[in-house]
């Protein structure tokens, strides 16, 4: 009886992975992402969504569950935006998704590998709700999430989520199947024209398949626009005397780069220091309930959190010195 135990304990659990998928276009999600200091592919995840494929993470060093980590990642993510976070979650014995939405309670639901609910039905009304969902017809699909059925497993209930939220416009790209192997996540993830790394350096901001990160209809067009704007510049003339040139930003071969841009109009240098306390007050709490708890994910994002709202402020207290 020990030794068939010990053989059963000794195979193999299914590896723990997961996935963030973000309500907002993938330039509006790299900067937040970019703040969790994690290697993480960042592609398109459908009409207004995107998607984060996490390369590694404590819980592959067995330091703390996938669950906790990703929920810190999604709590940190929604920090200062308007736009929630999907954190879809599996490991060896459990499955669930938690919905983070800025300061708001996080709400989610959790199965049993097998299949087997270990929710609160309730979660899954207040999650339609924050997204906006029909209260009648997914709230119905969702609800069926729920019940008894053999033949559906953990990672069958995830994938049945997201097809409640093919009407919400989520679309994952071809291979992305919740429970399945991260590696094949990162595989499927690098397939894709426009998937783009976070948090790695020399190569941030760059396609993961590693070309420049534009596809071939954007590089044929920024082509065809070069000889344009040097005309332009032509017909502009030279700058006056004795006024220095300013050189318009321009990236590789392509046309100038935007400057950047945030939601509600450009920056003002009031909401900079409004926004660093937000990020602190949101921190101070996590890394907190982090600490008592024992749980590294939750310490990391609030001491992100507390770290860049502390150099946001020392920046802006050292660029706008008081008179």
């Amino acid at each position: 009886m020990s030794t068939e135990s010990s053989q059963v304990t000794g195979r193999a659990r299914p590896a723990s992975g997961a996935l963030l998928l973000c309500r907002a276009e993938p330039g509006s999600v790299a900067p937040a992402a970019r703040l969790l200091h994690e290697r993480m592919l960042l592609a398109r995840a459908g009409d207004g969504w995107s998607v984060l494929v996490p390369e590694g993470g404590p819980w592959r060093s067995g330091t703390d569950p996938v669950e906790r980590v990703v929920n810190g990642w999604a709590i940190a993510l929604t920090v200062g935006v308007s736009w929630p976070v999907l954190a879809l979650w599996w490991d060896g014995e459990r499955t669930g998704f938690t919905l983070a939405a800025g300061f708001r309670r996080p709400v989610g639901y959790v199965w049993l590998a097998d299949g087997t609910p270990a929710g609160m039905e309730e979660a899954l009304h207040t999650f339609a709700d924050r997204l906006g969902l029909d209260p009648v017809l997914d709230v119905q699909a969702l609800e069926g999430l729920t019940g008894p059925d053999p033949a559906a497993d953990g990672s069958a209930r995830l994938s049945g989520v997201l097809a409640v939220l093919t009407r919400a416009g989520v679309s994952l790209p071809p291979g992305f199947v919740p429970g399945d192997h991260t590696d094949r996540l990162l595989e499927a993830a690098r397939l894709q024209p426009d998937t783009h790394r976070i948090g790695v350096e020399g190569s941030e901001g760059r396609s993961a398949a590693g070309g420049d990160g534009r596809g071939p209809r954007d590089r044929g067009r920024n082509r065809e626009e070069a000889p344009r704007r040097v005309r332009e510049q032509e017909r502009r003339g030279a700058p006056e005397a004795g006024e220095p040139a300013r050189p318009e930003r321009v990236t590789g071969a392509g046309p100038a780069a935007p400057r950047p841009f945030r939601a509600g109009g450009p920056p003002s240098v009031t909401a900079a220091p409004a926004l660093a306390l937000a990020q602190m007050a949101a921190g101070l709490p996590l890394a907190v309930w982090g600490l008592r708890h024992h749980s590294g994910g939750w310490i990391v994002a609030g001491t992100l959190l507390l770290a860049h709202g502390a150099l946001a402020l020392t920046g802006h207290a050292l660029t706008h010195p008081r008179d």
